[in-house]
């Protein structure tokens, strides 16, 4: 009696095979299947369009979507037209073709979905295996259930599932149960991060808040949202959510004693992310690693180097530990350039000529205006240095300092001014006929070394 689905359907496409009722199915299928497709085709350019200024993980997945439009249309039209001829005609055919048109929608809807809900958990090579593997798993219950929709033994599986009983601790359960306790998991899993991917994308479109701030917001609504899940999917199987609570108990006393280190190090994510003391994309440097920080999460903080390689920070580290940065909110960072002139040289001159090289140099600020200072006087000369400010220090000074050196040294040789170099006098007493007088030698401190004698 449960299998009148097959033994009807079958048993009135064989009566009524080469009659007109038949013919006249076949037609309003194939009808239908060509507008669920022009449709289909439509839809799909307007949502490729409206994708074009989207995320890319709202652009991860559509190709499942779209593969999805054209089975989706076409089950509602075939049932609307099976509802509207059951009065006039025998539908038995049309009932038969809803149970593909059905099987293919779930199992391109829930790619999509799965899809969606991968696009922004872990590496690409964990999401790659895990939406792997889920794809392959609901293909293959999808077509397993639709198999046995098509023979009419779906009531005789559900009937031994129900029949399978054995005990797990003190609750007694059934295979069905469990497998409906499985699958209701799932759901609420899924449905839970899909919701939280699109909050993870509202928020990062978001321009009022800061980037912190969006991070923190988007894992914490997201953790919310599974937990929730979990309990609602444990309460709706029929599991007591209250023994939950000496798990929670045990859990807070490994947290506490075996597994410290990590729960520091989540806790000092979270402060690093609330208290915002760092920011992506700044220079920091902390443990013997410098670089630039490329991502925080709750665990660890990512610091890509100046060579281009990732660091793994622990996050307890940056809260203990002395943390340099080097980028700062106002984008600037002074510089200073120390030069030698000459006793017989212009010093007011020369400090001119040192304010005038910073000028025309690319990310030289003139407000604050460059200062040049007489710092000293030297054995040699008289110490000059010239102060400056820089702007996007962070992205390096050497640059900077280079171009200005290079115009400090243009303007004193057109100028005039002597930057000058040591020189020493030796005095050799020898202990011969041939040296016993004294030889002086002075010795001129040149790039090559060289040395002349007098």
């Amino acid at each position: 009696m449960q299998n009148r689905f097959l033994a009807d359907s079958y048993s009135r496409l064989a009566r009524d095979f080469g009659e007109p009722e038949v013919i006249w199915q076949v037609a309003v299928l194939i009808g239908l299947l060509i507008v669920a497709y022009w449709c289909a085709r439509i839809l799909r350019r307007k949502l490729d369009a409206r994708r074009q200024s989207c995320f890319d993980a709202v652009r991860f997945g559509a190709e499942s979507l779209n593969k999805a439009l054209f089975p989706l249309l076409g089950m509602v039209f075939v049932s609307i037209a099976q509802l509207a001829l059951a009065p006039f005609i025998h539908t038995a055919f049309l009932r038969l073709a809803l149970v593909p048109l059905c099987g293919i929608t779930v199992i391109y809807m829930m790619f999509y979905v799965a899809r969606r809900v991968f696009s922004r958990g872990g590496s690409e090579h964990e999401a790659g295996a895990l939406l792997y593997l889920f794809e392959k798993l609901v293909t293959v219950i999808v077509w397993v259930v639709m198999l046995f929709t098509v023979m009419g033994i779906q009531d005789d599986v559900v009937r031994w599932m129900s029949s399978v009983r054995f005990n797990f601790a003190n609750a007694h359960m059934t295979l069905l149960s469990l497998a409906s306790g499985v699958l209701w998991v799932c759901i609420t899993l899924i449905v839970a991060m899909w919701a939280g991917a699109a909050l993870d994308d509202r928020l990062m479109r978001a321009r009022s808040l800061d980037a912190n701030l969006k991070v923190v917001l988007a894992r914490v609504a997201r953790a919310a949202m599974i937990l929730a899940a979990i309990l609602i999917s444990l309460s709706i199987v029929g599991i007591d959510i209250t023994v939950l609570g000496v798990f929670g108990g045990a859990l807070g006393v490994g947290l506490g004693f075996g597994l410290q280190k990590i729960a520091s190090n989540y806790v000092s994510g979270f402060i690093i992310l609330l208290d915002r003391s760092l920011r992506l994309g700044d220079m920091i440097s902390v443990a013997g690693s410098q670089g630039t920080v490329t991502q925080i999460r709750t665990r660890y903080t990512v610091v890509r180097g100046l060579d281009g390689i990732e660091t793994l920070i622990p996050n307890e580290k940056l809260i203990t530990d002395v943390v340099q940065n080097h980028s700062s909110y106002l984008t600037r960072g002074n510089a200073k350039i120390a030069v030698q002139v000459s006793y017989k040289s212009d010093v007011e001159r020369a400090m001119q000529l040192l304010v005038e090289a910073t000028e025309g140099v690319e990310r030289v600020l003139q407000d604050p205006a460059p200062a040049a200072l007489l710092a000293s006087f030297g054995s040699d000369g008289v110490n000059l240095e010239l102060s400056f400010w820089i702007e996007d220090a962070a992205k390096g000074t050497g640059g900077v300092r280079s171009h200005v050196n290079r115009a400090v040294w243009r303007l004193f040789c057109e100028n005039g001014i002597e930057i000058p170099y040591a020189q020493r006098e030796i005095r050799i007493v020898g202990g011969n006929a041939e040296t016993r007088a004294d030889s002086v030698f002075t010795a001129e401190n040149r790039g090559d070394g060289a040395a002349s004698a007098v």
